[in-house]
């Protein structure tokens, strides 16, 4: 996780309420229907019809009220064009993609490399632990929180995003999908982020539930949280073979004051977590800053360290009960950071179904028949995902 603010300046040099084009580069109409650019302020409902192509040649920001509909099969491919390029849904505006199993909604990129663009953003009206005002998304500069658990920003359901991880300096780089305070009336299933140079999926505070999402080589972090998500997720893949890879998970409370409140406390079941072997980045899960969790049914491996826990609230909350690991097959070991660890691999290995063996079953990449995300045995990944 990478934490910034970044030139709202650069969404100033967009002048209009709602913009696209249907030009291409050299200034003439593409060829076919649904081949427009797209980019600009949307203020008012837009629709991407199915089966179409759409080019992203800048940044997308739907503004309240608008929804922005993304209709099943429809691309979204963003230029190569050295434009800042990502979608942002500002606090009550809305996204409703909807693909199949059989028929995505993909969203990708010209160049077809880690980092071509930046994503998709989504600021919701739920809670944070920052505070009354809320914060501020790393990219649009747009508000996010508020009091609305039960804020509704959509629907993303069989989805795909490629190639992201836009770096806009040295130390800042976008995530594949970026939940700032989302909540629990959005809907988030079916859901992949491929190939991208930071986190796949990062939730900032808010009480979304997620279900059945997938992560393949996001080059920093896969899964990540912080400022108080309390949501629950089931049916998560983390998958990285790319050796720079760092985290299958990093869960923080909020890494300035690791006992703000609402604490961040998901509570996630049936998780695949497949690392790439690196002794350099060797964490499985990390869990720091105060987090709290739940966490049943799982099956990870390929990191040497495979679950971290650090910081004085994370290690009492799992010594008290407050934070519960269950059910957990994984290779590698449990270690606790703290000085003083009251809470450690024998306790891990003590509680209900946990074991560390030597090796997992791995088919397909991250398909683990009968265990973890794949509890039924059925490849629910089949025909949408990469």
């Amino acid at each position: 996780m990478k934490r910034f603010n970044y030139f709202s300046s650069i969404l100033m040099m967009v002048s209009f309420s709602m913009a696209f084009t249907a030009c291409n580069k050299n200034g003439t109409t593409p060829d076919g229907p649904g081949a427009e650019d797209l980019s600009g302020i949307v203020t008012e409902d837009l629709v991407l019809e199915a089966n179409q192509t759409y080019y992203l040649s800048g940044s997308l920001q739907v503004k309240a009220p608008a929804t922005l509909t993304i209709r099943e099969g429809a691309r979204l491919v963003a230029r190569n064009n050295g434009e800042v390029i990502y979608i942002l849904i500002e606090q009550g505006a809305k996204i409703d993609a909807q693909g199949t199993a059989q028929n995505p909604v993909v969203m990708t990129a010209e160049k077809e490399s880690e980092g071509a663009w930046g994503g998709l953003h989504i600021c919701g009206k739920a809670h944070t632990n920052l505070g009354a005002e809320g914060g501020m998304s790393e990219i649009g500069n747009a508000p996010y929180g508020g009091n609305d658990d039960d804020d509704n920003s959509g629907i993303l359901r069989y989805v795909r995003l490629e190639y992201t991880g836009y770096a806009f300096d040295s130390e800042h780089e976008s995530n594949g999908i970026s939940l700032y305070g989302v909540g629990s009336g959005t809907t988030i299933s079916y859901v992949q982020t491929y190939v991208g140079s930071d986190d796949g999926i990062e939730f900032f505070g808010g009480s979304v539930n997620v279900d059945h999402c997938v992560v393949v080589n996001c080059t920093d972090d896969s899964f990540d949280w912080t400022e108080g998500w309390n949501g629950t997720a089931h049916h998560l893949v983390a998958y990285q073979s790319d050796p720079t890879c760092d985290c299958l998970m990093e869960c923080d409370n909020n890494g300035d004051n690791e006992t703000a409140e609402p604490f961040s406390h998901p509570d996630l079941s049936y998780v695949t977590l497949i690392g790439n072997g690196s002794e350099e980045n060797s964490r499985g899960i990390r869990l720091r800053a105060g987090t709290e969790v739940s966490l049943d049914n799982a099956v990870i491996t390929g990191k040497p360290h495979t679950i971290n826990v650090e910081t004085a609230h994370t290690q009492s909350s799992l010594a008290d009960g407050t934070s519960v690991l269950t059910n957990i097959t994984m290779t590698g070991d449990f270690r606790n950071e703290n000085e003083s660890a009251s809470y450690d691999s024998d306790d891990f290995l003590a509680a209900t179904g946990n074991s560390i063996v030597e090796s997992v079953e791995v088919s397909d990449r991250f398909y683990t028949p009968g265990k973890g995300a794949f509890e039924t045995s059925s490849n629910w990944t089949s025909g949408w995902t990469r």
